[in-house]
């Protein structure tokens, strides 16, 4: 959480030369390389069932990063962080068993609106609609990434999916980047991209093996406050103690949401190794988070 939030903060300054769009499209291209370096591609290992959750956590993931770089252009970043915040909880609360859950995302939802105080008339309409395509979008990854990372260990998936998510944020972002391709610019660009996606998609890729979409969400419920602290940090976003208030309801509604972490062992087909090609261990799809 403090990786991804990190990386948004900084790259507000590199949307600043080639837009949100070609930041997006240089970060992932930027992760995508150092992941095909870092893993080979387990394209032996890849069956017919596989191409269409790499493809959709591909485009899933190319998507949410021009969303919310959009959007952290047009709002404070702590309130884009609680709208999109609003995916990952709305799946725990579906996925719960729990029925009182599903009261939650009703009340990270009174926190956004306590956030984007819509009553002062200065709602960024625009980036709160980026902002919530990047919701719908996390959502998604969330489920699509436990899918993949039941198939594949390590970091290996990645180094399939990042380049499809480059090569869907190339579509807006090279338009947007042409022309304004510096030095500085690439080595900015590298060093964001090992702040996200490298750093932090690995281990959400590591923790998602081992937990519930359920947990996995709600246990991300400091990150709309981290993302306000950073907001305050880094780019001097001072909240007001409405917004304040608001970052508090969506951190309880994550935190109350929470339910069991492990993840129990399925019938699935035995994932396998991204570098080697050969089944994990067991232990490995057991093993306490």
């Amino acid at each position: 959480m403090l990786s991804v939030q990190l990386g948004a903060a900084l790259s507000v300054g590199l949307m600043s030369v080639v837009g949100p769009a070609g930041t997006a499209w240089l970060r992932l291209t930027a992760g995508a390389v150092i992941f095909l370096v870092l893993a080979r591609p387990p394209f032996r290992s890849v069956r017919r069932r596989d191409v269409a959750p790499l493809l959709g956590l591909g485009v899933t993931t190319g998507l949410v990063t021009v969303a919310f770089l959009s959007a952290i252009e047009r709002i404070p970043l702590g309130t884009a962080v609680a709208i999109e915040f609003l995916g990952p909880l709305t799946v725990a609360a579906i996925r719960s068993r729990n029925r009182r859950s599903l009261a939650w995302p009703g009340l990270a939802l009174v926190g956004v609106v306590l956030l984007t105080e819509p009553w002062r008339g200065e709602i960024n309409l625009p980036g709160v609609g980026f902002a919530a395509l990047a919701a719908l979008g996390w959502g998604s990854y969330i489920l699509l990434t436990q899918r993949v990372g039941d198939r594949f260990t390590g970091v290996g998936a990645l180094s399939i999916t990042i380049p499809i998510a480059a090569a869907t944020a190339a579509i807006v972002g090279i338009p947007s980047a042409a022309g304004r391709l510096t030095l500085p610019v690439l080595v900015t660009a590298v060093g964001l991209a090992v702040l996200l996606p490298v750093l932090p998609y690995a281990l959400e890729m590591l923790a998602l093996r081992r937990m519930t979409p359920t947990a996995f969400g709600t246990l991300m419920a400091l990150e709309p406050a981290i993302g306000l602290l950073l907001g305050l940090v880094v780019l001097h976003q001072t909240p007001s103690p409405t917004q304040l208030v608001g970052i508090l309801l969506v951190v309880l509604a994550g935190a109350a949401a929470q339910r069991g972490g492990r993840r129990a062992p399925e019938p699935d087909p035995e994932p396998v190794h991204a570098d080697v090609g050969l089944p994990a261990e067991p232990s490995e799809r057991t093993a306490p988070s």
